[in-house]
């Protein structure tokens, strides 16, 4: 789901539109820090992808299996030793009436009892071993937890008692973030295929932000309108930036007003099937190269033609970043990962190019706990050059 590009190779519509379920009862919310963006108020939601798109994505079944590449049997018993499997499921998994080898690869296939066995620490080591390969498609790309509520993320999920409780028991921890894998063992508690289906819509569940900015305006009026423009004294929405700047009584804004047509277009949205008739859905590279543009320039889908825009383009900057600069994620001289700075600690992001992705808003904290790959995982910002 994540492509990376090399920073030292060149540095080196009708839309999906999700279902936004407000995060929690009272709708709790946080002030963002104050800058020449207004003042802000920041409430959590969640995104979950349609029925139409839901029903045209190939479900997994609900059998488990772990896949083990470029190894032996031996190996694979060091790994989970390593790991701390308990020795009675080691031997389970192993046993050659229920394993399947081919080659140097070796499928395991836990049963829902040996996954709920597996202590939180050696869950959390055995999966982030599987995750180096794509082929164990959930643990390589999981879904995430923002803010490591569980009880927030499950509210309103639409998993039964027995979903929730196994929910709980299976998720893991890749680095600071919160995690969960096991999207087949969940499907083993559905009954209907209605059920299969809001199993499968669940756990496409992303956290976004929904930012709105409060009025009458409390910043200086030059300055939030310079903030908001990027400099750009011809944008079409100059017109509505402008008039917010002039209202009296007291209201809010989404913010979604204030960004370019596309992303305002894409925000809280999960990209349509049409997209990926070009070969692979918008990643992003696309959503950050193309942020400022009138109408999306799709050569940004090449990784290499990205990377060399971005260094032609745009001007290396350090925090305090500005609307619409570009934070890349680097680590060991490799670009992971960009996205658009909006104000405060809030980004615009696509966290990967799957169909199942959708352009959000986040803190820089999240989208950071998805990409950091070690502690030497540094934010570069990036400006359009004028």
């Amino acid at each position: 789901m994540k492509k990376s590009l090399s920073i030292w190779i060149l540095l080196s519509v009708t839309l999906f539109k999700p279902l936004l379920l407000l995060a929690a009862h009272e709708e709790p919310f946080w002030k963002a820090k104050p800058g020449p963006w207004g003042d802000l108020e920041v409430r959590t939601v969640y995104l979950e992808a349609p029925d139409t798109l839901v029903a045209a994505v190939a479900k997994p079944n609900s059998v488990t299996r772990w896949v083990f590449e470029q190894t032996t049997e031996s190996a694979v018993r060091g790994v989970l030793q390593r790991c701390e499997v308990p020795a009675g499921v080691t031997d389970r998994l192993l046993d050659p009436a229920r394993r399947v080898a081919s080659g140097n690869v070796i499928n395991l296939y836990p049963s829902v009892d040996d996954l709920v066995a597996l202590s939180p620490a050696t869950r959390s080591a055995l999966y982030q071993e599987l995750a180096k390969s794509p082929a164990n498609e959930y643990q390589h790309d999981p879904v995430y937890i923002m803010g490591g509520d569980l009880d927030d993320w499950l509210m309103d999920a639409g998993l039964s008692d027995a979903q929730k409780d196994l929910f709980r028991k299976l998720v893991w921890k890749r680095g600071a973030a919160v995690v969960f894998s096991d999207i087949q063992a969940l499907l083993t508690l559905a009954k209907t295929s209605d059920e299969v289906r809001s199993t499968f819509r669940a756990v496409t569940r992303v956290r976004s932000l929904l930012v709105e900015l409060q009025l009458p305006l409390k910043a200086d009026r030059q300055q939030f309108i310079e903030y908001w423009s990027a400099g750009q004294t011809d944008a079409p929405r100059l017109t509505f930036i402008n008039a917010v700047t002039q209202r009296r009584a007291p209201q809010s804004v989404d913010i979604t007003h204030f960004l370019p047509s596309i992303m305002r277009q894409r925000a809280y949205t999960f990209p349509e099937i049409e997209l990926g008739l070009k070969g692979r859905f918008p990643d992003c590279h696309w959503t950050s190269l193309n942020f400022f543009n009138i109408t999306p320039k799709e050569f940004y889908l090449d990784t290499r033609l990205a990377a060399a825009q971005l260094v032609e383009k745009y001007s290396t900057v350090e925090a305090p970043y500005r609307y619409g600069d570009v934070l890349c994620f680097l680590d060991g001289g490799e670009g992971i990962h960009t996205c658009v700075y909006i104000a405060d600690d809030i980004v615009l992001t696509k966290n990967g190019d799957g169909i199942l992705a959708p352009w959000a808003l986040m803190q820089i904290k999240d989208v950071d706990s998805i990409y950091r790959r070690s502690p030497a995982t540094r934010i570069q910002g990036f400006r359009l050059k004028r």
